[in-house]
């Protein structure tokens, strides 16, 4: 089935609403946001050739709380600055039947980038982490499907601390999701 999120189209709040509200992690997303560079200039313009398509909408379901949000959304903002393509924010909390349309992994997981035409139609989706870190919460939620089993805490906090080693440190990581952003809007 087809997803389609025209009821949220103009429901969301601008970038820049959400980091002028953000309560929680205010400082470290605005400090990677402050921190973007583009990787190259091919990356650059191609998200400036974004300017000539009019067809395309974005919404971010997300909440300020999120470290992922926190790592992930100053680089998706800083790509979508530059493209013409309106992006708006929906607070996970305040959209929870669209959390329910884009689970991850049967799971609320944020943040979820949603490619879509001007009719709310879904072309894509992006999210709630890089590939290459995902693929580690993957294989965790593979081997350790009893959320109530004595060693899942610890088993989770490996997972975890492999996902922050697959991140590296600095903002290297941050070329890795334009790529992945490009990949996906390319083939729209």
């Amino acid at each position: 089935m087809s997803k389609n999120v025209s009821d949220k189209l103009n429901q969301g709040i601008s970038p820049q609403q959400f980091m002028d509200g953000m309560d929680r992690n205010k400082a470290q997303f605005t400090e990677l946001y402050d921190q973007f560079a583009w990787p190259s200039e091919e990356d650059k313009a191609f998200f400036a050739s974004l300017n000539n398509r009019d067809d395309l909408r974005v919404l971010i379901l997300m909440a300020e709380w999120c470290g992922d949000v926190v790592k992930n959304i100053p680089v998706v903002f800083r790509a979508l600055e530059g493209s013409g393509i309106p992006t708006e924010v929906l607070i996970k909390e305040e959209h929870p039947d669209t959390m329910q349309q884009f689970l991850t992994m049967g799971g609320e997981a944020v943040p979820i980038v949603i490619v879509a035409d001007t009719g709310g139609y879904v072309l894509g989706q992006w999210g709630p982490r890089p590939a290459h870190v995902q693929a580690v919460m993957a294989a965790f939620k593979q081997a350790n499907p009893d959320r109530e089993a004595a060693d899942y805490q610890d088993n989770l906090a490996v997972a975890r601390k492999e996902m922050g080693a697959r991140y590296g440190e600095g903002t290297g990581y941050q070329a890795v999701i334009l790529r992945e952003l490009r990949e996906l809007i390319s083939g729209l």
